[in-house]
């Protein structure tokens, strides 16, 4: 099996690798937005912390550009014994090895930069979940997608929230932005970044640690090449000037009807305020200004996570779809292709 590491400058084989992810996504999962080809191309070949990933593809014939792919993430900052992977076949490529196939070649990249563990996701009662399991991995807790319709929300309900949210947030005001955080803003938004190590994850799992240095040097760069539009609304607490809370709406001018929740978070020293909820409800309101054509907004929670759950229920959020659940497998017990070091 012939397997190829995607150049992105390749605009045929990104293309190629772009229409497997959809068609999967068609066949496996319909409750996922669409992923346009300019933020596949801008943003997808990355990683959202800066780390380096690899992306290798098996070139097809009769018409397919790409049978299937593989992208691998390499922590370099936390977690450097792990190895990120997805692992992507086109529905009418499958059965035939080609997952097995690629994922040995996987092995080989992660086990040359010192990997001892694969970390990924799969859909739950999925063939993707029997073949985890069959290959010996671990499976953990499930992450739950929800949607909330913007169309369906009743008149003066955010309004509502929104007040009911500022009688208990006293002595906080609101700011936004759009795109890169700004520099007088940087260790501000580094420590409540810092706020979400608090939420449940997977153990064996070292927090990521940002800093104003790595948000100047990777996260904003990142979001200066991505085709999303990125929206953030912060609280600051007004005697002190300390930001508490934000949420971040990410929206894709080639799919403009849908919004992508990245993050919402509250520093541990203000929460009770009622601050979550405020940043969420005061994002709605801003959104109807600056995307007026925005028709849905998807999240993702970790089902222990009945805070945010409660908070997203208010908003109108549904689940949609299966739940995802992580899966951890040691690098080891999958056999390498020998070459796939280089």
């Amino acid at each position: 099996m012939r397997v190829l590491r995607l150049d992105p400058a390749d605009d045929e084989a990104i293309r190629g690798c772009h229409d497997v992810l959809e068609a999967v996504a068609r066949a496996d999962d319909p409750a996922e937005p669409p992923s346009s080809l300019r933020y596949f191309g801008s943003e997808f070949l990355g990683n959202w912390d800066g780390s380096p990933a690899e992306i290798w593809y098996a070139p097809g014939e009769d018409g397919f550009p790409a049978r299937g792919w593989y992208k691998v993430v390499f922590p370099d900052l936390h977690n450097r014994h792990w190895a990120y992977i997805d692992v992507i076949v086109h529905p009418a490529r499958r059965r035939a090895g080609l997952g097995t196939g690629l994922l040995r070649h996987a092995a080989g990249r992660a086990a040359a930069n010192g990997r001892t563990l694969f970390g990924s996701a799969v859909q739950e009662s999925s063939a993707g979940e029997m073949w985890a399991r069959h290959l010996g991995a671990t499976i953990g807790d499930p992450d739950v997608r929800r949607v909330q319709d913007l169309r369906k929300i009743p008149d003066g309900t955010v309004a509502r929230l929104r007040e009911t949210a500022q009688q208990a947030a006293s002595g906080y005001s609101l700011v936004h932005w759009t795109g890169v955080t700004p520099d007088d803003l940087l260790d501000q938004m580094a420590a409540v970044q810092n706020a979400m190590n608090d939420a449940p994850h997977p153990p064996g799992i070292e927090p990521h640690r940002w800093d104003a240095q790595l948000i100047r040097e990777r996260h904003n760069p990142r979001i200066a090449r991505s085709s999303r539009r990125r929206h953030t609304v912060a609280a600051v607490r007004d005697a002190t000037g300390e930001m508490a809370a934000l949420t971040v709406i990410a929206v894709d001018p080639d799919v403009p009807e849908w919004g992508h929740q990245a993050l919402t978070t509250v520093t541990r020293p203000h929460r009770g305020h009622r601050l979550g909820l405020l940043v969420k409800a005061a994002m709605l309101d801003w959104l109807a200004e600056t995307e007026p054509q925005l028709e849905r907004i998807v999240t993702w929670n970790a089902a222990s996570n009945q805070h945010m759950i409660g908070i997203n229920d208010s908003l109108g959020y549904e689940v949609a779809g299966r739940p995802y659940r992580s899966v951890e497998l040691p690098v080891a017990s999958v056999a390498p292709v020998a070459g796939a070091q280089s």
